[in-house]
């Protein structure tokens, strides 16, 4: 038999298989519909544990079942996903983001209280310059101070950095997101050109300052300078500017930005140390109330997922199905277990979207805890 015939009956085969697949969805509508008439659950976790077992004794060929478990797990979601369109009911939480939706308004402000982490010329001040023509900018020495001045009500918006394209995720911002109530309303990626700062006339460099993450970006830098050269960390680059223009000291250099070395009379000994020419870091806008902007299509979320097989999976079927793309996944340990994980996802999907709005009201019902942190488009 040659490769067109074999593909003749393939095709012969998938026919049947799209005839019989729209009938088997069919027959789960009116599951639904008799679920939702007697109030019960869409997802009922010991049938489709029986289900599974029983497919798989039905493979003629042993080495069969795990593709047919990995098959029907998928036509399962797919199954749940269309009951869930049909019959959705709107949970609180979609209730929520829709009232923020029609009470937020149509323009992203110019001027706002904003509150940034470290001092003046920090990046997140750059960050905030960015997405405000006119902030009015209140600093602070680390990020619960940002977290506890959008929660007192002192400022309107704060400014966070998330992740770097060289260095990662920012853990201490990832680790803190548990411990505080706030909405992310915008974000924006900020290129990062960090530049070796000194004293002017400074010829020979003993102690270098900067935040952990520069010192991360600039790896390769700080190790082609040889163990003679102590490195420092400061709580932002732009403190660690600061810190050598108020030094008595002539031999400590920061790395830092060259909008830092005007700012503070420092010298640009060298430009652009960084490890990746490309190297991007972005920033998070949050407030202590949901906004959500015309043209919002990314949204954050946190999730605790059940502590077994298959818990991240479903999740993660259930985007594949509603063709929601995924941007970003960041697991954290949660604090007091042994080795579990909470997971922060990003989402590329629009706000107005009946996928959003069905992913939204579905979640709850298969994580153990699910936290919407904010729907808004992002500035690039």
């Amino acid at each position: 038999m040659n490769l067109e015939e074999l593909r003749t009956q393939i095709d012969e085969v998938d026919g049947a298989l799209v005839e019989l697949f729209e009938k088997r969805m069919d027959i789960s509508a009116q599951i639904a519909e008799y679920k939702r008439e007697n109030g019960l659950p869409i997802f009922q976790s010991a049938r489709e544990r029986e289900k599974l077992a029983a497919i798989s004794k039905m493979a003629n060929k042993e080495e069969m079942q795990r593709y047919l478990r990995v098959l029907y797990s998928l036509l399962f979601e797919l199954s749940r996903t269309y009951q869930g369109a049909l019959y959705r009911s709107d949970t609180e939480l979609y209730k929520t983001i829709r009232a923020a939706m029609d009470s937020t308004s149509k323009v992203f402000p110019k001027q706002a209280a904003v509150a940034c982490q470290g001092v003046e010329g920090a990046y997140a001040q750059l960050a905030c310059e960015r997405l405000f023509s006119a902030p009015s900018i209140q600093f602070f020495r680390n990020f619960d101070g940002i977290f506890s001045a959008i929660e007192a009500g002192l400022c309107r918006y704060g400014i966070l950095p998330i992740e770097n394209s060289t260095a990662g995720s920012v853990r201490q911002v990832y680790d803190r997101m548990l411990e505080h109530h706030f909405y992310i309303v915008r974000s924006v990626r900020l290129k990062i050109d960090h530049c070796l700062l000194a004293k002017p006339g400074t010829t020979e460099i003993h102690e270098i300052f900067s935040h952990e993450q520069a010192i991360s970006q600039c790896a390769a830098f700080l190790k082609s300078l040889g163990k003679d050269v102590r490195v420092t960390c400061c709580e932002n680059t732009a403190a660690a500017a600061q810190k050598v223009a108020l030094s008595d000291r002539t031999d400590v250099a920061a790395l830092s930005s060259r909008q830092c070395a005007e700012l503070y009379g420092l010298q640009c000994l060298r430009y652009a140390v960084q490890d990746k020419g490309n190297n991007h870091t972005r920033f998070l806008c949050i407030s202590k109330t949901p906004e959500i902007y015309p043209g919002a299509d990314r949204t954050s979320i946190r999730l605790v997922l059940a502590h077994k097989p298959g818990s991240l999976y479903r999740v993660l079927a259930r985007l594949y199905a509603l063709d929601i793309n995924l941007l970003k996944l960041e697991s954290r340990p949660m604090p007091d277990r042994d080795f579990e994980f909470q997971f922060y996802l990003d989402l590329e999907t629009s706000v107005y979207s009946e996928e959003f709005a069905q992913l939204m009201c579905e979640l709850s019902g298969i994580c153990e805890e699910f936290t919407y942190l904010g729907s808004y488009s992002e500035v690039v």
